[in-house]
């Protein structure tokens, strides 16, 4: 009746990722979520000039709403990962899209620049980051071996959504003023909402739930109409949540796990991203004033962040390609700190860039890179600590990454300012994630022993999800058998099953009285006084 019969004698195995079906689905959410949450805080840049003039305060004033924003996104991945191993990925979500929607719709309302940090920065940040983390997670639960291509095409939201955010913003500031332009931005975020809903867990929770629902179905159709078919029932649901308050105790999960930080891989990684993160968004901050000041015309050199992200919308999906193939996705650090070393070369490279086509080039080099960064950092981590611990270890990551956000740019600008000299600020960028580079590859590499041990350790998460969906199936059995033997099916529509029960029953009895141990055998899995869930689960995986 639409659950697998318990006479078959097999226990339903645990969930695995299915690499495709709706998680295409969820990657298209993943895809839109992206997209916002990186392409959103520098798509805003477009209404500064009209902030200024109507709120009469600087450059610098009006791009801390920027700033703030992407600072909500990575300072606030602890609170995210809470919030997810709490309530879940789809109600986070949910919660995320309404206010990163409101926090625009208020700024819209606003008049003054303090408010606008409020609503427009720290709303709307942190409600994009209420979706960013657990889009991220639900893309590592639906896929598995597709998982590096998944992780690429996501990450490709990021280039896609900055080539469109920004056009459309200018189109409508013209149109309907700054005022109007927050409105329908804020009405355009709502679709995360529309992208959360879609993230439908892929656990064994819904399906206990139906299986509850299902028992009471079957009860009903099996046992005999009246009080002694409701005290089936109850006694079935008596059982259950008698077994499930003993069994709770067990599935306490943490809100946030430390243990990560005892994984040697999981420190490299971490260390190596902050050492990254000081260096890799200075160029295309930089970039077009770079260009400015070398003497090239200022609509050629707004084109050349075009030609970066036009390159970056290929280069992630393709390097998520090259990562899922079968020889090079064991050694996918390796591949990540090669890509890092490609960016930083580049950035040292074009230092002494002197004429536009010198930055043309650069910027075809350093979009190919910096998709490749984009793409393979979040599969790594994923591939150090494995799905069952991700919600806490990107959250820890994010914040982390959070300071080297606040120190990267901001220095650098300060050195400009002080050398008038891009060319220095170019090689200290490159050099930074040259090092992060090379720590990861040389760190990886000395700990090689230590990554051939853990990858057992990774399943036990695994398997001890499913020994606890054997357990709820199991609990569910021994409660249906339960009420089987306090009042027999004489009156039961199903004469083949009334046979099946009995026949059962009696196997039981006299095996109890031989030698009280369980019943064994191919028919389905009896749980009596003599016989617990442990032995039940133990016997049936031989």
């Amino acid at each position: 009746m639409g659950r697998p019969d318990p006479e078959e004698g097999q226990l339903p195995a645990p969930v695995k990722p299915p690499d495709g079906g709706w998680g295409w689905i969820v990657l298209l959410g993943c895809f839109v979520i992206t997209g916002f949450s990186y392409a959103f805080p520098k798509a805003v840049s477009v209404y500064f000039k009209e902030l200024m003039k109507d709120f009469h305060v600087g450059y610098s004033d009006t791009a801390w709403i920027s700033s703030i924003m992407l600072a909500m996104l990575y300072g606030t991945g602890p609170v995210c990962s809470i919030m997810v191993n709490q309530f879940g990925c789809r109600p986070v979500m949910l919660i995320g899209g309404l206010l990163a929607s409101a926090g625009m719709i208020l700024a819209s309302f606003t008049t003054n620049i303090i408010e606008l940090y409020l609503t427009a920065g720290v709303l709307t940040g942190l409600g994009m980051a209420l979706n960013f983390q657990p889009s991220l997670i639900m893309l590592g639960t639906y896929f598995d071996k597709r998982r590096p291509l998944a992780n690429g095409l996501a990450a490709a939201g990021s280039p896609v959504f900055l080539s469109s955010l920004s056009p459309l913003g200018q189109v409508l500031l013209e149109k309907f003023g700054w005022r109007g332009g927050f409105l329908i931005m804020g009405g355009l975020l709502l679709n995360c909402c529309t992208c959360g809903a879609v993230m439908r867990p892929l656990d064994m929770g819904m399906k206990r739930k139906m299986g509850k629902a299902q028992d009471k179905y079957e009860a009903k159709e099996m046992l005999p109409i009246g009080g002694k078919s409701e005290e089936g029932i109850s006694t079935t649901d008596g059982t259950k949540k008698g077994k499930k308050a003993k069994k709770k105790p067990k599935k306490g999960k943490k809100l946030l796990d430390f243990s990560i930080f005892s994984n040697r891989g999981f420190i490299i990684y971490t260390i190596s991203k902050f050492i990254l993160v000081l260096g890799l968004f200075v160029p295309p901050i930089l970039l077009v004033n770079y260009a400015k000041d070398t003497g090239v015309p200022d609509t050629e050199a707004a084109f050349l962040l075009s030609i970066i992200g036009f390159i970056d919308i290929f280069a992630r999906p393709a390097c998520g390609m090259v990562a899922g193939l079968k020889w090079v996705r064991p050694h996918v650090a390796y591949l990540f700190s090669f890509s890092m070393l490609f960016n930083g070369l580049t950035d040292i490279c074009s230092a002494r860039a002197s004429n536009y086509t010198g930055l043309v080039i650069f910027c075809v080099f350093f979009g190919i890179s910096y998709g490749m960064v984009g793409a393979l950092q979040f599969e790594v981590l994923m591939a150090i600590v494995g799905s069952q611990k991700f919600s806490s270890a990107i959250g820890l990551v994010l914040l982390i990454e959070a300071f080297a956000v606040l120190i990267g740019p901001p220095s650098a600008g300060r050195l400009v300012d002080a050398l008038k000299n891009y060319e220095v600020i170019f090689y200290l960028a490159g050099s930074e994630v040259v090092l992060s580079a090379l720590f990861l590859g040389v760190a990886s590499y000395c700990c090689l022993n230590r990554g051939k041990k853990e990858p057992p350790l990774e399943n036990n998460p695994t398997a001890g999800a499913g020994s606890d969906t054997e357990e709820a199936e199991s609990d569910v059995q021994e409660a249906e058998e339960h009420s089987s033997d306090n009042h027999q099916p004489a009156h039961s529509t199903d004469s083949a099953v009334v046979v099946a029960s009995e026949e059962a029953n009696h196997v039981a009895e006299e095996q109890r009285g031989e030698g009280g141990g369980c019943p064994a055998g191919d028919g389905e899995v009896l749980a009596r006084d003599g016989c617990n869930a442990d032995q039940m689960v133990e016997r049936d995986s031989f």
